[in-house]
């Protein structure tokens, strides 16, 4: 990425389009610190499309008392209206003939349709773009948490990126700064599970999976108390729940795709749970799979009915899926 920001620092208008919103405004900060280094002596202004109008961009592009050049960041370009966007595009137009002694305008857009004809006129008009990946699907953010832990010369078990991967993908922001906090915090390498456990056990999802996983296992009486201790420690018996129907819903789509009922692509889940799900399977029915399911669908009800009893019904819940749906 840095060297990247490097081949664009003397871009004179630069454009980050979409992709993900946290990888695209830490592409944004470092185009902003390369065109800096690159020009020391300039000075640094912030504008956001929103509420800026053309006079305020005229203004920040100018030579002033401070500085005869400036890098000027504009967020959310796509909300440019119509007289900052005619300025914005007259500016490229000049400042492509002259990159050296022209400003350095780096834009931040959301990506979509909003503002899709200001970007293309922009790169028509000499801008150039920075893409940046949108990690939508599993296999982008797994990509994603291997890099992170790249980039500070580590390593980290499959098991233990899969871990941060479920509890976190789709949060980018906070994927990063878990791998920059495990680094810091651990030397070992590779990072394993258990160390990556260790920093998620407050969250309910991670929690519900482990007492799930005991569950599975069959030993009830141990997944009923890390249940119990969780929900002491203040997680919301309904989160508990949810991980709970989440696990089972996957144990499903796992049965499912080993029949041959649904495809791997239809069940739209990560391979790697598929597969660790599909290793859970043995002794279970259909039957007594529809029956857990039932019960989680009451706890649910329990925990958002007065005078339910949602610690019950989650202990319910455990005992009967420690003995794989059926009777006791």
């Amino acid at each position: 990425m840095e060297g990247m920001a490097r081949s664009t620092a003397n871009a004179p208008v630069t454009v980050v389009p979409g992709g993900d919103s946290y990888l695209n405004s830490m592409r944004v900060k470092e185009l902003c610190t390369a065109a800096l280094r690159a020009r020391p002596d300039a000075e640094f202004i912030e504008l956001d499309a929103t509420g800026a109008d053309r006079y305020a961009f005229d203004e920040a592009v100018s030579p002033s008392l401070l500085s005869d050049v400036a890098v000027v960041r504009i967020d959310n370009l796509q909300n440019a209206d119509e007289k900052l966007a005619e300025s914005l595009l007259a500016y490229t137009k000049q400042a492509v003939r002259d990159p050296q002694g022209s400003s350095v305008v780096i834009c931040q857009h959301e990506g979509g349709a909003k503002g899709k004809r200001l970007l293309d006129q922009l790169v028509k008009a000499g801008a150039r773009t920075e893409d940046v990946p949108d990690l939508k699907k599993p296999d982008a953010q797994l990509n994603f948490v291997y890099k992170e832990f790249e980039k500070r010369k580590r390593r980290v078990e499959p098991a233990a990126a899969q871990q941060l991967v479920a509890v976190l993908g789709g949060k980018t922001g906070e994927l990063a700064a878990m791998c920059e906090q495990l680094c810091f915090d651990f030397d070992d390498d590779p990072i394993a599970l258990q160390r990556v456990n260790q920093y998620l056990t407050t969250n309910p999802q991670v929690t519900g999976f482990a007492v799930a996983d005991k569950a599975l296992e069959g030993h009830t009486s141990q997944a009923i108390v890390m249940m119990r201790a969780a929900v002491e420690q203040g997680t919301d018996p309904i989160a508990l729940i949810g991980a709970l129907a989440m696990k089972l819903r996957t144990l499903a789509k796992a049965s499912a795709v080993k029949s041959g009922t649904i495809s791997q692509a239809e069940a739209k889940t990560n391979p790697w749970v598929l597969r660790n799900a599909a290793r859970q399977l043995g002794g279970w029915t259909s039957a007594g799979m529809s029956h857990c399911i039932r019960m989680l669908a009451w706890a649910d009800e329990q925990s958002k009915t007065n005078g339910g009893d949602p610690l019950y019904a989650l202990e319910r819940c455990i005992e009967d899926i420690s003995h794989k749906g059926r009777p006791a």
